[in-house]
């Protein structure tokens, strides 16, 4: 998106694979960082800075688990424009630099108990012994 032009609410809305009246909603909560241009006929429409803003409001929101009032403390505390400036810049990462994640830890291997894996996997003598003794019991307490 260019920075001199203004695109539609739903256009970005599209772009940012986020609902028109979600858009509308943060609008309201975040007013003084959300704030687009009304057209003709009440349109609103958003330059790039401003969708840059709102894609960090995604961001903390929906990946990294902020609230809404969380957000609002950092526009409050003024640390909400560190955090946009942070997400434009790109992240060089180089492979050598990415370590594989362990699926499971040899230790945690090691202590795993054994669980049968059905009626099959079970002694069918104790289960013929088990079955018996209940009805003992049974006939017992009639």
């Amino acid at each position: 998106m260019d920075n001199e032009y203004f695109a539609p609410i739903n256009t970005v809305s599209q772009e940012l694979g986020i609902p028109a009246y979600t858009l509308r909603y943060w609008e309201k909560q975040f007013p003084t960082v959300v704030r687009p241009v009304a057209g003709a006929g009440g349109r609103r429409y958003y330059r790039a800075e401003m969708v840059a803003r709102l894609r960090t409001i995604q961001d903390l929101l929906y990946n990294r688990g902020m609230t809404i009032a969380g957000v609002k403390k950092l526009i409050r505390n003024g640390e909400f424009s560190e955090t946009v400036a942070r997400a434009q810049k790109p992240i060089s990462i180089k492979p050598a630099d990415i370590e594989p994640r362990p699926t499971a830890t040899p230790i945690y291997d090691a202590f795993k108990p054994e669980r049968p894996t059905g009626v099959a996997a079970i002694d069918r003598a104790k289960l013929d012994s088990a079955v018996g003794l209940l009805k003992q019991a049974r006939e017992l307490l009639n």
